[in-house]
């Protein structure tokens, strides 16, 4: 059976569940059916896309960096199919590869695994998530790329507190830590994936004095190579803000994504669709209900382009938040647009 995961209204609160792609053409959400290729096309295309292509890692490399723009632009729904149909196409030159460019591949494709789980994360399929970082993972120990390891590390310590289990966070964080050069912007990201599982377990002081540990390991970190070449004191301080919503401090959270939002590249849609719900969340939790609603406007939008399960279920956050204040001004607006973007299983 051909299934997608979407987002569903059930018993009041919003889950991502797999549904029959017919289901959900026929629900006129027509572009949620979009979520997912089946592998029987991704494996058929395989072998057409072998021939011919030149240097396999320049050709499958350049593809990654095309997809990761797209994915900034209009988010994983419509990218993870051709990332994953490239993935099978990689796997198998690297499996009739040897030695050195056998080994060049495969570290290649533990790049495209991880960013398979970020993107399946992303739309809410959280097993498909853990198998690719759990893959990507495996694979980094058989090219003995440390640095590699480190930030796979970090990603199942984010999957595992976004996907509700702080606990093993605390543990992957402090083992990406441990395999991170120190020194390195690696070190950071570690750091920082620690500081939101304390937060989400309600650990206050621990969560502060890690993120003071990010900018401090951040102020003497190599400036070189690809590895968090994107953190800065801004991104940290946007981590911060949303650890201090988890924390219940919501004003500090509503400020501090406020400034996120400003400074944010035009081109990184889905994430400013992202931290306008963060935000939308942090202002109703200040009693800044009208706020709140209009910015959760714009987000549902956002939403709906992308099919982003990080910018739904902030949404559903939200309308839990505002159902009490159902009469103020434009609350009911918003909700009814949330309610248009999901399914009303019978």
């Amino acid at each position: 059976m051909d299934l997608v995961v979407v987002p569903a209204r059930i018993n009041g609160r919003i889950h991502f569940v797999p549904v029959p792609r017919r289901v959900v053409l026929a629900s006129g959400l027509a572009g949620l059916a979009a979520a997912a290729a089946s592998g029987a096309t991704a494996t058929a295309t395989a072998d057409s896309d072998l021939a011919d292509m030149g240097s396999p890692f320049e050709h499958f490399a350049q593809l990654r960096r095309v997809i990761i723009q797209t994915d900034n632009l209009i988010g994983p729904r419509h990218v993870l199919p051709a990332l994953q149909q490239n993935l099978v196409s990689l796997a198998t030159r690297r499996r009739a590869a040897r030695g050195a460019d056998a080994v060049e591949l495969l570290s290649l494709e533990t790049r495209y695994e991880e960013l398979a789980g970020w993107f399946a994360q992303d739309i809410g399929d959280e097993r498909t998530a853990h198998g690719h970082t759990a893959k990507a993972l495996d694979a980094s120990h058989i090219t003995g790329d440390t640095d590699l390891t480190a930030y796979i590390l970090g990603r199942k310590a984010q999957l595992a507190v976004d996907t509700g289990h702080p606990a093993d966070a605390l543990g992957l964080a402090s083992a990406a830590r441990r395999t991170a050069r120190p020194g390195s912007r690696l070190e950071v990201i570690a750091v920082l994936h620690k500081a939101h599982a304390h937060a989400v377990l309600g650990e206050a002081s621990e969560t502060h004095k890690a993120y003071d540990t990010a900018l401090t390991l951040l102020a003497r970190a190599d400036s070189d190579g690809v590895w968090g070449s994107w953190l800065d004191s801004a991104y940290v301080n946007t981590a911060r803000a949303r650890s201090l919503a988890a924390l219940g401090d919501y004003e500090r959270a509503a400020a501090g994504f406020d400034n996120a939002i400003a400074m944010l590249p035009p081109a990184y849609r889905r994430d400013r669709g992202v931290y306008l719900a963060r935000a939308a969340r942090a202002h109703a939790g200040a009693g800044n209900n009208a706020l709140a609603a209009r910015i959760g406007t714009q987000a549902v939008g956002i939403a709906t382009e992308t099919g982003s399960a990080r910018i739904v279920h902030q949404l559903d956050r939200l309308d839990q938040a505002l159902a009490p204040a159902a009469g103020e001004d434009g609350v009911a607006e918003f909700r009814a647009s949330l309610d248009r973007i999901v399914l009303h299983p019978a």
